[in-house]
């Protein structure tokens, strides 16, 4: 979206078939014990890390991320939820924002939330 967003991207064990990683999980352990500025927007799970010819990262051919909030889905049924869900819509490029859902767990952090409140 060309803003700046901290990604984590996990490659679970290859040993283990099962891993059983939770990305929601995995978010809500760092925002546990990280100050919220270096808790990561999204995580995301990798079967491997893209690597470039000369085996570094290949940061440009790393997933966009997905973000979600954790919660089912549920549509802005106010006139005033139909307004934040949209203005979120707007700050953070995505395409659907529920009643529930969190700012901060769909990819928002402090500087987009003044651009949230210049909008309302």
């Amino acid at each position: 979206t060309g803003d700046t967003r901290l990604i984590g991207y996990i490659v679970p064990d290859t040993t283990d078939t099962d891993n059983g990683i939770d990305p929601t999980l995995v978010r809500r352990y760092a925002r546990e014990r990280l100050p919220e500025y270096m808790v990561p927007a999204a995580i995301m799970l990798l079967d491997q890390l893209p690597l470039t010819i000369n085996g570094k990262l290949d940061k440009k051919a790393l997933p966009t991320p997905e973000y979600t909030s954790g919660t089912p889905y549920r549509a802005p049924s106010t006139p005033a939820e139909q307004a934040l869900a949209e203005i979120f819509q707007r700050v953070l490029s995505i395409e659907r924002v529920g009643a529930d859902d969190s700012f901060f767990d769909l990819g928002g952090n402090s500087l987009s939330a003044m651009r949230v409140i210049a909008g309302i």
